[in-house]
């Protein structure tokens, strides 16, 4: 996840993180941030695998990005897997990049919570797309998991931040979709 201080990058990973282990997944995550309060880069990876995660991962690719502006994209660029997915801000980003086989699902996420009334939602809403449009975490899980997440001075948001993040999983389109996780079949188990 990938954006600048102020916009809820290192909540929405904590979020993610949470609403993952509610599932029973196993889950690292590792948030980096510059000094600055607002405005400086701000980048969370979160981990989720369905098996024991043994040792902190070195993270050489990620599968899917979570981009709420534009200034850490070139550096995570590197790191896109094929066949993976970018959820971004339209918004803000104007000119995703092109990265090889991997499928591009913009959301006008600061549109879209000021159109709400929620300025400060718009993460929350680009996460709400991530889950829907990927199955990576249930977006009831991220729902369940807001009251554990959010500092006891922001949990009277609780209502306000499901909104958002239904309303970003309203946004995504069936064909859009791009699962995570392998369907399970009698024969895989």
């Amino acid at each position: 996840m990938t954006g600048i201080g102020g916009q809820g990058i290192q909540l929405v990973a904590k979020l993610l993180a949470q609403a993952a282990i509610r599932e029973e997944k196993q889950v690292m995550m590792f948030g980096l941030f510059m000094g600055t309060i607002r405005g400086g880069s701000s980048e969370s990876t979160v981990v989720i695998a369905d098996r024991e995660i043994v040792t902190p991962p070195i993270v050489p690719s990620a599968w899917a990005v979570l981009a709420m502006h534009p200034e850490g994209l070139p550096a995570i660029g590197r790191k896109a897997e094929r066949g993976g997915v970018l959820v971004f801000n339209s918004t803000l980003v104007h000119a995703p990049p092109a990265w090889d086989g991997v499928s591009h699902i913009p959301v006008p996420a600061t549109e879209m919570a000021k159109a709400m009334g929620q300025p400060m939602g718009a993460s929350m809403i680009a996460l709400g797309a991530l889950a829907a449009a990927t199955g990576l975490v249930a977006v009831a899980s991220l729902h369940a998991a807001l009251g554990e997440v959010l500092p006891p001075h922001r949990r009277k948001l609780i209502d306000t931040n499901t909104a958002c993040i239904a309303r970003g999983a309203e946004r995504v389109a069936p064909a859009g979709r791009v699962p995570a996780w392998a369907e399970e079949t009698p024969s895989s188990r």
